[in-house]
């Protein structure tokens, strides 16, 4: 029997203009769900209609688009939407001494407040409808630290920890609340970051200035091919369908062999041996 349109399951996605989201839209899309896949940039939407996709523009850190970016796509499936998928954000790389806090308010609003925004903001469709999954790409730093990377792991922390306190409230409510925890993925983001790191960073004024020079600006500047054990956005896709797709979603999905490696590490090393190991003595 042919599946109707009331069938079909829904998702929004965001952060569909490349890497994870745009892997997880067409991956969804040929599984048969409706996808929703949105976009920070009117011309990545307009992208992501050319392929056939439906598309809305959603910036975490405007709340109209949130706003507006929810009624359409609601709009496009009648009102319901089985899945939620927070997927954009973007790093801010440096030393926490040097982070200014404007710089961390801005990342704060795209990688934790917008999502939160949007997440509180879909929890009353399905409740209304009786079911729902919550599905938030987080990250390894989501609860291991690593140096250099302070204000992008400070707001995937406080998104894990977010996420856990939602998951127990959201119990026996039909709404899942799943976390997808990768390690080193392909995507834009250490091109993505520089920009950023630009506006907000002067590390030439920086106590560090000569560490930035030896290895933060390297790193960041220039293209060295994929880090050991780096996977392809297709690896979060396949835990991304099995959060969806289960009668029973797992609480956390692990991606990558430093995912596992860290979280095996932060169960069994003491807090001195796990910052050797991660501080590199």
């Amino acid at each position: 029997m042919a599946q109707t349109e009331t069938d079909r399951r829904s998702i929004l996605i965001t952060g569909c203009s490349s890497g994870i989201g745009l892997d997880a839209a067409r991956g969804l899309a040929a599984r048969g769900w409706h996808v929703i896949a949105s976009c920070r940039k009117p011309e990545d939407c307009a992208a992501r209609q050319a392929e056939g996709l439906d598309s809305v523009r959603i910036d975490y850190e405007d709340e109209r688009t949130i706003e507006a970016g929810l009624a359409a796509a609601l709009e496009l499936t009648g009102g319901r939407l089985d899945a939620l998928f927070n997927n954009g954000a973007w790093a801010l790389p440096a030393a926490v001494e040097d982070l200014p806090t404007g710089g961390l308010r801005q990342i704060f609003e795209a990688n934790f407040f917008g999502w939160h925004s949007l997440t509180r903001a879909v929890i009353p469709v399905m409740r209304r409808q009786g079911h729902g999954r919550i599905v938030q790409c987080s990250s390894v730093l989501g609860f291991t630290p690593m140096k250099w990377r302070g204000a992008y792991v400070a707001t995937k922390h406080a998104l894990e920890g977010l996420t856990d306190c939602l998951r127990l409230e959201m119990a026996g409510t039909g709404i899942h609340v799943v976390l997808i925890e990768p390690g080193p993925i392909t995507t834009r983001i250490r091109e993505n970051a520089i920009p950023h790191f630009e506006e907000w960073i002067d590390w030439r004024a920086s106590a560090r200035s000569e560490e930035y020079r030896a290895s933060l600006l390297r790193r960041l500047y220039e293209s060295r091919g994929p880090d050991r054990f780096e996977l392809p956005p297709s690896a979060v896709t396949r835990k991304l369908v099995h959060a969806l797709e289960a009668n029973r979603p797992r609480p956390r999905y692990y991606v990558t062999v430093p995912t596992y490696l860290a979280g095996a590490m932060r169960r069994l090393f003491p807090t001195r041996l796990m910052d050797r190991v991660l501080g590199g003595r």
